[in-house]
């Protein structure tokens, strides 16, 4: 993050986002100033406040697509909630708390991904130590293995193929007088030889016996969503400790896929998950994001009388978490301090002043993006990185069908996907996804039968497929 500047994450972001450039210098300054509040003395830095953001727009102009390739460009903590999912303390519902509590586990998954990433070159090497000790067990377990085999028991063993030489893979007897070191464990260079031949995959389709635990969660779910985190108790784990550990069961999988088997297994007991759980618990309080949707439904009711329980009541649980506040979780307490909170909203029936005075303040940075008209949608089709064009004719591309549009059919997309706009919901750039369904809706069905070829949509061909449709206006509420 200490090398983007403003400037290089409004580039970044120019990427993939079309226009609203007021939104985009927004947050990368409150990005940046995250990076500023870390350089300053110890004493003042706890002293500077995160300056949360409010986005205001109709839907489908890029609200929360600027946030959320904000989180990625800057592998920040990123968890998206819909204000209207609340409910106040105390009311059947999700409590406010729990965005905090599920952004932690995210973190904590994502962290775990990572470090599990890098020990797999060490957890490989053991799978493969451990691969081999079933592959080519001691001449003793050999001997215990037929023991067990006769009396009903079971041990991890190689099914060998018809026609294997077991004695290739077996160090060659000595004289009954001595070496019986050399008789006890087979030699190192046919261990490596096995070796050499599991890695260059000549193994991978024999069979093997693998013992595995299974894995044994109660049944039962106690007061989901509800918030008795608070608790401080974990009930899932304290029940999960009453219940008997998973039973072990025997599998028998192909080489390679035991090969994967104990890799995995292997990487999460190289995992420290008290390291992962301090370090995601502090990466969230330093460095994360809270995109707050839809913060216009809970604004107060115009003209109401008394407290809402759907509206103001949940503007005042969010109040102190916005503010700052410890969050209990099973994994600790979670300071939200320093959390950048991002609230986004359409606000076509209310504005933000509705919202109540104290959480005004919380947010004072208040953006409104623009609605896109037909130029913002020709340049979304062609532009970004992820442009949606180029998205169909990768798809096509996976069939041998070879797609182009013309500036022309380009440029009438754009026209009819504003029109329809201004005729229906304004939906923004979500409805070219609707129009370029219905629009390559043939060409999508029959691809995987016509053998490959070429394929050029012009302003006639869109012209054919949208005009029925753009001349009936009831059938194009339903389609379009």
């Amino acid at each position: 993050m200490s090398e983007l500047t403003p400037r290089e994450i409004v580039a970044e972001l120019d990427k993939y986002i079309v226009g609203q450039y007021k939104g985009k210098r927004s947050v990368a300054i409150a990005l940046r100033n995250r990076w500023r509040r870390r350089q300053v003395p110890a004493e003042l830095k706890d002293e500077i406040a995160p300056k949360n953001i409010i986005l205001i727009g109709p839907t489908g102009v890029g609200k929360t697509e600027i946030a959320r390739r904000l989180a990625r460009l800057t592998d920040s903590p990123f968890y998206k909630v819909e204000a209207s999912k609340f409910t106040e303390v105390g009311y059947v519902g999700r409590d406010v708390e729990s965005m905090v509590r599920d952004l932690l586990e995210v973190t904590i998954s994502q962290q775990k991904e990572r470090e599990q990433d890098a020990v797999a070159p060490k957890a490989m090497e053991i799978a493969e130590d451990r691969l081999l000790d079933i592959l080519l067990p001691d001449p003793g377990e050999r001997d215990q293995s037929r023991r067990t085999e006769d009396t009903g028991g079971h041990e991890d063993r190689l099914l060998p193929e018809p026609g294997y030489d077991s004695a290739a893979a077996k160090e060659p007897s000595k004289d009954a007088s001595g070496e019986g070191a050399e008789r006890a464990r087979p030699s190192s260079a046919t261990r490596e030889k096995l070796r050499k031949m599991l890695r260059d995959g000549k193994l991978d389709k024999r069979f093997v016996d693998l013992e595995t635990r299974e894995k044994s969660t109660p049944m039962l779910e106690i007061f989901s969503n509800t918030g008795m985190e608070e608790m401080g108790i974990n009930f899932k784990d304290m029940l999960g400790s009453l219940m008997p550990r998973g039973s072990m069961r025997k599998r028998r999988v192909t080489v390679a896929d035991a090969r994967q088997i104990l890799a995995q297994e292997e990487a999460q007991q190289l995992v420290d998950m008290e390291k992962v759980v301090r370090d995601s618990i502090e990466k969230v309080e330093q460095s994360g994001i809270i995109f707050l949707d839809e913060i216009d439904k809970v604004t107060g009711k115009e003209g109401g009388h008394g407290p809402d329980i759907s509206r103001e009541g949940v503007q005042r649980d969010l109040l102190p978490i916005v503010e700052g506040s410890s969050v209990n979780t099973k994994h600790g307490p979670v300071k939200t301090d320093h959390v950048l909170f991002i609230a986004s909203g359409a606000f076509h029936t209310s504005k933000p002043s509705d919202l109540i005075p104290e959480l005004q303040g919380r947010f004072p940075i208040r953006v409104e993006l623009d609605s896109l008209g037909k130029d913002d949608f020709v340049r979304i089709l062609t532009e970004p990185q992820n442009a949606l064009l180029l998205q169909y004719i990768a798809l096509l591309r996976t069939e041998d069908v070879a797609v182009s549009f013309s500036d022309e059919a380009v440029e009438e997309i754009a026209r009819v996907a504003e029109e329809v706009n201004n005729l229906n919901e304004n939906i923004g750039a979500r409805r070219l996804h609707t129009l370029m369904e219905h629009l390559l809706e043939d060409l999508l069905f029959e691809a995987a039968s016509m053998g490959g070829g070429e394929v050029r949509v012009d302003r006639a061909f869109v012209d054919a497929k949208l005009k029925d449709v753009m001349e009936d206006r009831d059938l194009s509420r339903y389609i379009l």
